[in-house]
């Protein structure tokens, strides 16, 4: 599985320098609204020290990181679900995504203009908020006379009525869809229409230099990522080497990127596991919890529908005594069948049969 996160904001937050720094993909950042016409989509590799360690000892072919897909549309503007600006367009974009971003302006360069006229990171969060609050109940108002057509026809359709008849009016309240009182029946009723709401939130800080290590406010219970979409586009025309010496420059351990994505991981709940060999090394994203046969599923469904077995040795081992071979000759080699839950970090190969 590749994580896909939609980025959104307010015009003239950073989002459209941010990605483009983000995703090393030329893309147009202008100081004024509306720059970003067409969707920008651009695809990233997870930095990972783990794979360079495993490599140093398998040799192989080539590296395989895990991956981001980052999905930027034009900026929301008040009015956005009902037409104004671009934006709404484009919300069509991020409904497929696994989470939303959102940018948030803290910095505060007054060349840059502000859509409301001052830097006001909290107003502009209720703003986003509103509009895909606004774009979800659009969605279910359309989507509910099909539903109560199709209920008549199969009892089991009623349920799914009932959930979008809740979810509207926890929405016409005010609330996120995602953080209403939803039983797990009732989300999956729901989760073919989409709705932006019931996704998971980040926020992105887009903050001045200097705010990098400061205390910013909580948005919605969470701290946001203090990122510099500044530094991440100084980032962006370094080599890795030249970067790393910046960021030590600078007081930092990691790019904003790398940070994104571990929080990222984190919220959606992920992690990784590793195949290695002398044809490639590679990392894979799997839900914490997930089961051997799931795993395995990730690499192709034949995997998961003939698994027998997996070979699997912790991260630690694998490094520590040498690979494969050190691994099995320690003891460290576990067979492991359908019902081991992976760990982060694992060392797999599977055992097959269709």
């Amino acid at each position: 599985m590749s994580l896909s996160i939609g980025i959104v904001g307010l015009p003239n937050v950073g989002k459209s320098t941010l990605f483009t720094a983000l995703t090393n993909k030329g893309g147009l950042a202008a100081n004024y609204p509306f720059a970003t016409i067409e969707p920008n989509v651009g695809i990233v590799p997870v930095s990972d020290a783990r794979l360079d360690a495993l490599a140093e000892i398998d040799h192989p072919a080539r590296i395989v990181p895990a991956t981001v897909e980052f999905v930027d549309i034009a900026g929301l503007v008040a009015g956005a679900s009902q037409g104004e600006g671009l934006g709404n367009q484009f919300l069509a974009n991020i409904r497929e995504t696994d989470a939303i971003c959102e940018v948030v302006r803290f910095f505060g360069d007054p060349d840059v203009v502000h859509v409301a006229g001052k830097v006001d990171p909290l107003s502009d969060v209720d703003t986003i908020k509103t509009e895909l609050i606004l774009a979800d109940m659009a969605t279910l108002e359309k989507a509910l006379p099909r539903l109560e057509k199709d209920a008549k026809r199969d009892k089991a359709g009623a349920a799914k009525v009932a959930a979008a008849q809740k979810v509207f009016a926890g929405l016409n309240e005010g609330h996120r869809a995602r953080t209403l009182d939803l039983s797990d029946d009732e989300r999956a009723a729901l989760h073919d229409l989409h709705l932006l709401t019931m996704k998971p939130m980040l926020y992105i800080a887009n903050v001045d230099e200097d705010q990098l290590d400061a205390e910013l406010p909580e948005i919605d219970g969470c701290a946001p990522v203090p990122i510099s979409a500044k530094v991440e586009a100084d980032l962006a025309e370094l080599d890795p080497a030249e970067a790393r010496e910046y960021l030590e420059a600078m007081g930092l351990e990691e790019s904003g990127l790398a940070r994104l994505v571990r929080e990222a991981y984190k919220l959606l709940g992920l992690q990784s596991y590793f195949t290695s060999g002398e044809t490639e090394t590679r990392a894979w994203t799997i839900p914490i919890g997930a089961k051997a046969p799931q795993a395995a599923g990730v690499i192709h469904t034949d995997f998961e529908r003939g698994f027998i077995k997996a070979e699997t040795a912790a991260f630690e081992d694998y490094v520590g005594l040498g690979g494969e071979k050190g691994c099995r000759d320690a003891g460290k080699l576990r067979q492991e069948g359908k019902e081991y839950v992976v760990q982060d970090g694992d060392v797999m190969h599977f055992k097959f049969n269709v």
